[in-house]
């Protein structure tokens, strides 16, 4: 099972569970966890080989990972905890499980607050991955990932967010990265389908105004899902919940209350 951490309080009732992004760990989210919680129970756990979630030795016999595996440990998570339903927050990648998750079991996802959303793997993003996948074996992944870092984050601005996910990136395993890495890269034809299905769960999406590879595709879906929201925010880029972690809390945390009332 993923490892997870659980702050609870008997006066809450409702449930937050935060999923971070490839390369990164539940550490991600420690500028949420104490504006939450004084509002919800929250969950924040490690996805398979990260944080010290560990690769179990079945994992290692694999070649592959799958969005539908990734998306079950989670599932595994909420079932141990006995959690029916919960709001979840994501980031880039993380925002992508969330979203499989909503596609399985939608009774279990009460809304969707998703920052640095993935909805679409842009030209530039492709030519990026194809690039990652060629020479993956060859390069040292932390050289890549530093690279990737860099592309998705590249302003002076964003150095805090690149720094942080740079060194939780640095507690993978090579292989561990690359089975990640694989898997994201062919992940346009769920994406798409996520795109032209509106699965009606009220959700919103919190993206820098420097998110320049994810934004554009982010605004045309909005347009067309009826309880999708956008909040861009300014002079700010892809981890808009470190960049911007008051705004993100805010800005969350108001959501959720409207959902209430």
């Amino acid at each position: 099972m993923l490892n997870y951490y659980i702050y609870n309080d008997p006066k809450h009732t409702e449930w937050v569970t935060f999923v971070h992004g490839a390369g990164g760990s539940s550490s991600i989210w420690f500028k949420q966890i104490r504006s939450f919680k004084e509002h919800y129970n929250v969950l924040v756990l490690d996805l398979r080989g990260h944080g010290r979630s560990k690769p179990k030795f079945s994992d290692a016999l694999k070649s592959t990972y799958t969005f539908q595996a990734i998306t079950k440990d989670i599932i595994e998570v909420l079932d141990h905890l006995k959690i029916d339903r919960s709001h979840f927050v994501g980031i880039s990648l993380g925002t992508i499980l969330i979203r499989n998750l909503a596609e399985i079991h939608p009774e279990r996802v009460q809304s969707m607050i998703m920052g640095g959303a993935i909805l679409k793997l842009n030209f530039r993003s492709q030519i990026l991955m194809r690039f990652g996948v060629i020479f993956k074996s060859v390069i040292p992944y932390m050289y890549l990932y530093k690279l990737f870092a860099f592309i998705i984050m590249p302003r002076k601005t964003h150095k805090e967010s690149r720094l942080l996910f740079v060194n939780e990136a640095k507690k993978l395993y090579q292989k561990e990265f690359i089975r990640w890495f694989k898997m994201a890269s062919e992940i346009n034809p769920l994406l798409r389908f996520f795109r032209l299905n509106d699965i009606g769960i009220p959700t919103i999406y919190i993206m820098g105004d420097q998110d320049h590879l994810f934004l554009p595709n982010v605004q045309k879906v909005v347009q067309q899902h009826r309880l999708a929201t956008l909040l861009v925010v300014p002079d700010c880029g892809h981890v808009v919940n470190v960049q911007k972690s008051q705004v993100f809390n805010q800005e969350s945390l108001s959501f959720l209350k409207g959902l209430r009332s």
